[in-house]
This record gives C-alpha cells, sequence and structure tokens, in this order.
C-alpha cells in the first residue's frame, strides 16, 4: 500500500515510543538514537515557541452556537486530566517509572495515557434514564523495558479527577486474551539498528559497488535500512527480520519508499543481547546466500549482474511539473492557472445552517445531532447519532486499518501493517483550508497524550455543508418540472500514518442517510522490480507497484428504537412459478425472500453477487403502520466492500480476524469496544484482542447488535500513482441509510425544493416553498485561504507539568 516502514523524521522526543516509531526498525522509545539520526537526514527544521496563548478553539467561531443535551462524556482527557494521572502513575511506586524525556529501553516508562470509553451500558442509564453519570476514567499503557523479556501492559486509572479515592486497576475485562500483557520482542531498536548498520559496514566495498552509496549510520549516508513489519517468529523464542536498503531523499519530498535497492538480508535479532545476534543470509538478485561470506565470495568471483537502481529525481516530488517536462508534455490543461470555482456560503457567517457546541464537540444539522470524539488510535469517532430526536447509531468509527503486502522479496512478502500502533490520531495534522476543507468550514483541535507530552492538532477537524453536486430528487413531465437540491453535512479528518494520507468522511444526506467514507494518497511502499512482476508493474525504472491490499474495519453500533434489534437479509432471488391467472403456465420472475441471522455462529457475511441482497439493522418490535419493521440499511457505495485477499496471513497470524469477510454482526459488549488493540503488533500470534473471540453463538434475535464493516481496496499501483496515490481511485465507502424507517422521503421537508409548472404558453408557475436565495455581492478574497497561518502542532510538556511553554514540534513518521 503506501504504508511505509514508517522512518520517524521531524521527530520530537515525546513520540519515540513504540506505537508511534518507525515501522522497522522500531523507533519505540524516548531518545532513540535511531530516532535522532533519521531526524537528521531530512532538511533542518526548528522547535519554535508558540507566542500568545492557545486556546485549543480552533477556527471555529464562525458556527451558530449550540448548547449540547449534556456533556460530551466521550471526550479525550484534557491537559490537566492528562498531567494528574500521569503524576498518579509516578506516585505508583511499583511501577518503578522513570520520566519518559530520561528513559531508555531498559527503564519503565509511560507510553501513553487517554480517556477510558466509557461503557454503553452506563451511558444509556444515564442519557435515556437518568441515572447518575458515569464516572470518569483514563486507561494508560506503560512501556516495561526493566527487564530480560520486555512488555507493554494497559492499566485503567480512575475515578477522575484524581483524588484519595482514585485506584489503578487491571484492565484485562477488556481482552480476549485475558490479559493485556504484550511481550515487545523489538524493545532495544536502538541496539538493532546499529547492528543492522555494522552488517551493512562489513560489506561496504559490495554496497558501494552494487549500491552506489553507504548505509552506516553516519550523517553522510546515501542508504537507510529497515524492513518487514511484525517481526517473524519461527519458533516462539526465535526472532528474525528481512531487512533491506531504501536511498535517502536529499530534497524536502520524503519519498524514500519510492526508492528501494534491491538488496537483502535477515538476521536473528533473539533476546536482548547483541552478541548472540547473526547474520543469517542474503538476498541478491533472486539468489539466497546463507552467510555472509557465501554471498562475498560470490560477489569477488564477478558472479553478479547489477539490478537497475532507484535513484532521487523530479519524479518523486509532487510539486507542478506541466508541459515543459517529459511527463507533462502532452498536457494542455487549459487555464489552469486561473482560479477555478469555489464554495461560498451565502450571507457570509450568516449563511452557516449547522449549530456547533465546540467545548463538547456536540453538532447539529438539520434533523440530525451527534458527538464528535477523538482517539489517539482510530481519530475520529461519532456518539449519540440522532435522527429526528431519535438514536440510530450509539457509536460509529475506524477500529482498525490493515495494510497486506505481497512479493516475490522477503521484505514485501513479511510486511502487514496494522496502523492502529502508530495510531491515526497521532498524525491528524491540521487541515489545510480551501483544500482539504472549504474555507468556510468550522474546524476543531484534537489532542492526544503521548510519552508524557499533551500534543494538539490545531484544526485537524472540519464540518462543512455543501452541494454535492447532483440533485437528491428530480422529475418532469409535460406539466412540470420538480428538483431539490443535495446538500449534505460532511465532519472530515486527515492522517498521514506513515507514507499514506489518509482521508476520512462522515457525511450526512437530507433523506436521513449516512455515509462513511476512506481515500488514501501519497506515496505508495514500492519494491524493487527484479523478481516481483508477478506481484505488481514496472513503474519506473528498478521500481514494481508492490500489490497490497488495503482493509479498513468500522465499527457501526446502530440502535433502531431502542437496543433490541435483529439483523434482516431481504434478498430479489431468480423464481418460476405460476399463477392463477397464468393459465396453468409457469413463468420466470424473482421474489423477495426475508430472514434474520439467528446467531453470532453465521454472522461473518460476504456482500452478495450483484448485489441481490439486503442487509438491514431492524426493530422486529416496532413495525410502520404498514406492518414492516423499521430499521436502517447498510450497504457499500464507492467499492463494493472489502476484504483481504490472504486469508491465513502468515505475518499476522490471529491479528487480522477482522479482515476475512466484508462484514460481522455481533451482540453489543461492554467487554468488546473494538475490533482489535493497538498493541496487537508486538505479537500477532498472541493478540490481546482477537476478532474471532468475539463470534461464540450468541443471539442476535432481538439483542443489542453491532455491525463491523469493511472498506478499502485492492491496489495494484500503476504508473498513475508516481508520485503519489490519488484520492479519485483510491476509495471506498458504506451507506447507512433509513429502510421502511419513516412514511416517505424526508428530504421532501427541505425547502431547497422548486416545482415549475408550464405549458405550451410558457412558465405558469414557480413554487419556491418559502426558501430564501442566495443575494447581494461576493467577496472572493475572503475565501482565499492565509497559508502562512498555518501552525503544526501545539506540544506541552506533562512531567513535570509545563502548561506555559507550548511549543510546535510536527511530527511525521516517513
Amino acid at each position: 500500500m503506501l504504508l511505509t516502514p514508517r522512518l520517524a523524521v521531524l521527530l520530537p522526543v515525546w513520540l519515540f515510543l513504540s506505537e508511534v516509531g518507525a515501522k522497522v526498525p522500531r523507533v519505540a522509545h524516548p531518545g532513540s538514537k535511531q530516532a535522532k539520526y533519521l531526524a537528521s537526514k531530512r532538511p533542518p527544521t526548528t522547535t519554535a515557541q508558540v507566542s500568545g496563548s492557545f486556546t485549543g478553539a480552533g477556527w471555529s467561531a464562525s458556527a451558530p452556537e449550540v448548547s449540547a443535551p449534556y456533556a460530551n462524556i466521550w471526550q479525550e482527557l484534557s491537559n490537566d486530566e492528562a498531567a494528574d494521572v500521569i503524576a498518579f502513575l509516578h506516585n505508583q511506586t511499583d511501577l518503578n517509572l522513570t520520566a519518559a524525556a530520561d528513559a531508555g529501553s531498559w527503564d519503565n516508562s509511560i507510553m501513553r495515557v487517554e480517556i477510558l470509553t466509557p461503557n454503553k451500558t452506563d451511558v444509556l442509564l444515564f442519557v435515556d434514564n437518568n441515572q447518575p453519570e458515569p464516572g470518569r476514567w483514563a486507561r494508560a499503557a506503560i512501556w516495561v523495558g526493566a527487564t530480560i523479556e520486555p512488555y507493554v501492559i494497559e492499566y485503567q486509572i480512575g475515578p477522575l479527577p484524581i483524588s484519595s479515592d482514585s485506584v489503578l486497576t487491571s484492565l484485562d475485562w477488556l481482552t480476549t486474551k485475558g490479559t493485556t500483557y504484550q511481550r515487545n520482542y523489538d524493545a532495544d531498536e536502538d541496539l538493532t539498528s546499529e547492528f543492522m548498520y555494522n552488517v551493512s559496514s562489513s560489506i561496504q566495498d559490495i554496497v558501494t559497488d552494487l549500491l552506489n552509496g553507504t548505509a552506516s549510520g553516519s550523517d553522510d549516508d546515501d542508504l537507510d535500512i529497515w524492513g518487514i513489519d511484525p517481526l517473524w517468529h519461527p519458533t516462539p523464542d526465535t526472532t528474525v527480520q528481512w531487512v533491506t536498503f531504501w536511498r535517502i531523499p536529499s530534497s524536502i519530498f520524503d519519498g524514500e519508499t519510492l526508492m528501494p535497492q534491491g538488496l537483502y538480508f535477515e538476521v536473528n535479532t533473539t533476546g536482548r543481547d547483541p552478541s548472540g545476534w547473526s547474520v543469517i543470509g542474503w538476498l541478491y538478485r533472486d539468489v539466497y546466500y546463507n552467510s555472509t561470506e557465501s554471498f562475498r565470495a560470490a560477489w569477488e568471483a564477478g558472479e553478479f549482474e547489477k539490478s537497475t537502481l532507484n535513484l532521487e529525481g523530479p519524479w518523486i516530488g509532487s510539486d507542478y511539473r506541466g508541459p515543459t517536462t517529459k511527463v507533462g508534455e502532452n498536457s494542455t490543461m487549459w487555464a489552469s492557472e486561473k482560479a477555478p470555482p469555489v464554495m461560498v456560503p451565502p450571507s457570509g457567517e450568516d449563511g452557516i445552517r449547522y449549530k456547533v457546541d465546540v467545548d463538547n464537540k456536540y453538532v447539529e444539522w438539520m434533523d440530525f445531532s451527534f458527538y464528535v470524539a477523538f482517539r489517539r488510535d482510530s481519530g475520529v469517532r461519532l456518539f449519540d447519532i440522532r435522527y429526528r430526536g431519535e438514536r440510530i447509531v450509539y457509536e460509529l468509527g475506524l477500529d482498525e486499518a490493515l495494510a497486506h503486502y505481497a512479493g516475490n522479496d522477503p521484505v514485501q512478502s513479511g510486511t502487514a501493517y496494522l496502523d492502529t500502533y502508530y495510531g491515526f490520531g497521532p498524525y491528524a495534522f491540521e487541515l489545510l483550508a480551501g483544500y482539504d476543507c472549504p474555507t468556510y468550514a468550522t474546524f476543531l483541535n484534537s489532542t492526544f497524550h503521548a510519552d508524557e507530552v499533551s500534543t494538539t492538532h490545531p484544526n485537524s477537524i472540519c464540518l462543512f455543508e455543501n452541494d454535492q453536486g447532483y440533485l437528491i430528487q428530480r422529475h418532469s413531465d409535460d406539466a412540470y418540472v420538480a428538483s431539490t437540491k443535495n446538500i449534505a453535512f460532511t465532519v472530515r479528518s486527515a492522517s498521514t500514518v506513515g507514507n499514506y494520507d489518509y482521508n476520512f468522511d462522515y457525511t450526512f444526506y437530507l433523506d436521513g442517510t449516512i455515509e462513511i467514507v476512506v481515500r488514501a494518497s501519497g506515496y505508495i511502499q514500492s519494491a524493487h522490480y527484479y523478481g516481483n512482476d508477478d506481484y505488481g508493474y514496472h513503474i519506473h525504472s528498478g521500481l514494481s507497484g508492490s500489490m497490497h491490499d488495503h482493509v479498513l474495519t468500522f465499527k457501526a453500533d446502530i440502535d433502531i428504537l431502542g437496543t433490541s434489534n435483529s439483523f434482516a437479509n431481504h434478498t430479489v432471488a431468480p423464481v418460476t412459478t405460476s399463477y392463477p391467472w397464468s393459465h396453468g403456465m409457469e413463468r420466470s420472475t424473482m421474489k423477495l425472500f426475508r430472514s434474520y441471522l439467528d446467531n453470532e455462529d453465521n454472522a461473518k457475511l460476504f456482500w452478495p453477487g450483484n448485489a441481490h441482497s439486503m442487509f438491514m439493522v431492524v426493530n422486529k418490535d416496532a413495525p410502520n403502520e404498514f406492518g414492516e419493521p423499521r430499521g436502517y440499511r447498510i450497504m457499500p457505495s464507492k467499492g463494493s466492500g472489502m476484504h483481504a485477499t490472504i486469508q491465513n496471513s502468515s505475518n499476522l497470524l490471529n491479528s487480522m480476524n477482522f479482515a476475512t469477510h466484508a462484514l460481522y454482526v455481533t451482540k453489543q459488549k461492554d467487554t468488546e469496544p473494538r475490533a482489535s488493540n493497538a498493541n496487537n503488533d508486538y505479537d500477532t500470534a498472541n493478540p490481546v484482542v482477537d476478532f474471532a473471540a468475539f463470534f461464540d453463538g450468541e443471539s442476535l434475535d432481538q439483542e443489542d447488535l453491532v455491525v463491523w464493516f469493511n472498506l478499502g481496496m485492492h491496489h495494484v499501483p500503476h504508473t498513475g500513482d508516481l508520485p503519489n496515490t490519488v484520492f479519485t481511485t483510491a476509495q471506498g465507502s458504506m451507506l447507512i441509510l433509513p429502510h421502511n424507517y419513516l412514511l416517505h422521503d424526508p428530504s421532501r421537508d427541505s425547502r431547497q425544493t422548486v416545482r415549475i409548472d408550464y405549458n405550451d404558453s410558457g412558465v405558469q408557475a414557480v413554487h419556491t416553498f418559502g426558501a430564501d436565495f442566495s443575494n447581494g455581492l461576493v467577496n472572493l478574497s475572503s475565501v482565499v485561504p492565509d497559508f502562512w497561518a498555518y501552525r503544526g502542532d501545539i506540544d506541552v510538556r506533562k512531567f513535570p507539568y509545563d502548561p506555559q511553554h507550548p511549543y510546535n514540534d510536527t511530527e511525521s513518521i516517513v
């Protein structure tokens, strides 16, 4: 896919912990030498002090205000809450914690703290039954390095605010294996990196000859070394890594993943003592050498035909090229320099037709209302989505993102990223007004707390209403023409996880439909072309597009008129039958067949061919006046849904059971809030959460149901993916739409409808139904974005707590 070995550049010290470190080597701990080295290879940046005060309110003052019906109980920890939790943890002497800024790989330290999402059971008692508000708790992930067998473990802390009543307890109840304990087999990334560079240095003459560069760990290196993710364990007590060489760009463009060099080596890095590590073998041009000595002997004997190198050039940059360049010489792009059409709100800010409670991240638009939350692992999540006053979705958001590669070489064959390990939150950078979102959008900030630093991405979530460019309804005959504008409301965020930029939209329509859209852009992670012709196209010099699957798993906790729901399957099927009026003759036709899923044993589903089945969550106990159960249907929109091609991954083992089917239905449990866990990547054979364990035969008849669905694409990059994949083709979406839910099309209740009556004499009447129309002048300069206002991150040190000295330190992992 595009998801890179996450090379950690522009690295502030606070992001060196495992979940946000480089893919391989895993830049996983504060003070990592490898992290600092990689940072030094990028164009220099400076850490700037933030002038003035920072309120955390974003640019969002333009939307009319509304008061949320209750506080956002899903909202992330505040800066003060996070600081108090971290101080509380340091007071727990049994944890033996070292401050993150001072910690090394043999220390124990805090990786992250965040809100422990309250249980749905408790929330509904509060929201629907006037019971007390659920207690607020935090969760913390702790790096335990002060042991020969390092691991990661999670705890819950509460109630908040911290007081004498607050306690530290196990979070094991949120797992399927009974413990959050997760072995870390690559805790000593500094030593691992040093070992790999020493291996390279030992054959520097060969590397220089074959690759025309150096990879020794010095400041003037041309090449980088990294490889598979996750690590391999041929036996439970053995750790093996395959790595390869990549050319380091000298420009601002981070296109390293476009420049693999085609030389690979295999190392055994079992245990924490480097003296026990060894080189297992080398691979070049599809020939395996079982030692460094045999590899050198073959080179000295002149047995090598050199592979084509992938070298840096303008082709890795995403700047304007145009007809004066070779690649753009056939382009006309007439008048592309002129400003394109722009979206503007009628009457300026007075034309905004939605309301926002910024503090509680609560939104109302037309007949919808919902709360916005944000998580380090998965980014934006929506809670308590209501339509016409009734909850239709309790929770909607991303759970995991898989990118599984394939190839003839061991690095591509051994790469399968689980992106919540790195997190979508840390890389949900500020959105660019006028490009990512209209300039008139309402912008919200997002915050996460990692390595004892709170980081705020200003303007990283945007809210806006816009015309979809096609009508939601139209009809005409010889007497009238009637049309209704298709206006929709979107919540958008974007996360640059490694080399890929993911764009997430949650869009609400006038007919009661919700659409979930994910798009991907950015750099592909490519492979050297030699030997990989069965695994991708030859797209540049020595470059293969490197085929891979993107599978992004979403959770939709749908509630239709309460939590007692069933999952219906209505299938259109061909039949041959006779009728009383057919005079005994059989006719070939079709019928609608209705059924329900009985239990979880048969609740792993694929989308039927020819889209002949309709899947929906309904309330059998609440039919409409015609006897049809009211419900909401779920169906693919762009793309056809998704599941992984590889069903029994040699890389991910028990950690990808959420990707084997297109969608799943389970009974809602407070103990099963997520289909995956960010720490699964440490030990994929023994995941903290194994999604397969959710399916234990429980009844799905009038129960509280959760639908888990997959979006994504089978990506076989072609020349059009250079330099970056484009959103237009790399996208998928899902619709959650009313089905016999109301008694009419609810978009009829929008005044943005017109009917023109006419006859041979011309227009006889125009009906606008009380709608206002735009008037006055538009100041187009007001919608030109201020590019110099782009800020990056706002960071606040949490231990010791230093809220008076925020600073900028924008972070990426490529």
